[in-house]
């Protein structure tokens, strides 16, 4: 890889991962345009690790009240706002970590086409214009039940299908049980840690198990772009948000299934 593309899929990543307009689409599509080679396991990783850093380095005040709630209920059975939050987020991974585990493999080979990653771009899209536009935003993530969490859990589900973006599904499912688009925001950035840890945690043990030669400048590089971008996302995204609403993201998303489509049918 040379230095061009480390710095635009370190950044591609870094921005998309949780901006409600799907990375898998963009990670295939810009390659595909600049006859770039694949970047490999080894990079794959080392972006993910970087959007780690930046969610959980954004909301590490938030993750410290979360975890030290959740222990107190664990182990001295003292529950708060934050030990609930916390156990919500863990239901809320259990059905996408459980749909992954038994049938990821089926989806890597059925699903990951570019055909399904621009109807998949498209539709989501609209599926997220109808529920900001018919959402009453009155509810904050404190007030999150345990079904809420269990349906906002299957709606990430639904990521497995790529061009759907996870952030985009599950804001989604948030904006229809009635959350603020902020407590949406922010629920789904939450609910992104375990799982990119996990995932993360995965393609590590792929690329140990296949011996991959690693280019460890980019791997350094890739993982400190990715971070800074996906923090720098992340902030923006949250002021903006109230503001500016789903739309724009809904109308790139159109474009671009659109723009996808146009490749590979005409």
């Amino acid at each position: 890889m040379d230095f061009v593309q480390i710095i635009a899929l370190g950044l591609l990543q870094g921005l998309t991962e949780f901006l409600p307009v799907s990375s898998s689409a963009h990670l295939i599509l810009l390659p595909l345009l600049l006859g770039w080679e694949d970047q490999g396991l080894a990079f794959d990783v080392a972006v993910h690790v970087g959007t780690l850093v930046a969610v959980v380095s954004y909301f590490r005040k938030d993750l410290y009240c979360l975890i030290t709630g959740w222990f107190a209920s664990v182990f001295k059975g003292q529950y708060s706002t934050d030990s609930r939050l916390a156990w919500l987020i863990i239901i809320g991974t259990i059905p996408v970590g459980l749909v992954g585990l038994f049938f990821g493999d089926l989806v890597e080979i059925y699903l990951r086409s570019p055909l399904v990653i621009a109807l998949a771009t498209i539709a989501f899209a609209l599926l997220l214009w109808w529920a900001d536009a018919k959402g009453v935003r009155e509810r904050e993530q404190h007030q999150l039940t345990i079904k809420d969490a269990i349906i906002i859990g299957l709606y990430q589900v639904l990521a497995l299908i790529p061009g759907t973006s996870r952030s985009g599904i599950t804001m989604t499912g948030a904006l229809f049980l009635g959350l603020t688009r902020d407590a949406s925001a922010r629920f789904s950035f939450l609910l992104s840690i375990p799982l990119i840890f996990l995932a993360g945690s995965l393609k590590t043990v792929e690329l140990v198990q296949i011996a991959e030669s690693v280019d460890w400048f980019a791997i350094i590089t890739g993982v400190v772009i990715s971070a800074l971008s996906a923090f720098a996302c992340i902030s923006l995204f949250l002021k903006l948000l109230e503001k500016v609403g789903m739309l724009p993201f809904v109308i790139y998303r159109l474009v671009l299934g659109a723009f996808l489509l146009y490749l590979y049918l005409v």
